[in-house]
């Protein structure tokens, strides 16, 4: 588990600024519950206990500059 500042990863930046609509449309449309708040807890609890700890004991470098 990670405490303090997160590291920033290009890679996983581009993705995220480059993924497009019609991807998460297709999957909303194939997927039931895609995209739905807490389906995270549904699918897998041990993951988003997991992820919600984390996002709250870490933070991003751009969380400086806010």
């Amino acid at each position: 588990m990670r405490f303090g500042m997160r590291k920033p990863g290009v890679k996983r930046s581009i993705s995220a600024r480059t993924t497009g609509r019609l991807k998460r449309q297709m999957k909303k449309a194939i997927i039931p519950g895609y995209g739905k708040k807490g389906m995270g807890w549904v699918k897998n609890p041990r993951k988003a206990a997991y992820n919600k700890i984390y996002h709250k004991t870490s933070f991003s470098l751009w969380d400086l500059f806010k």
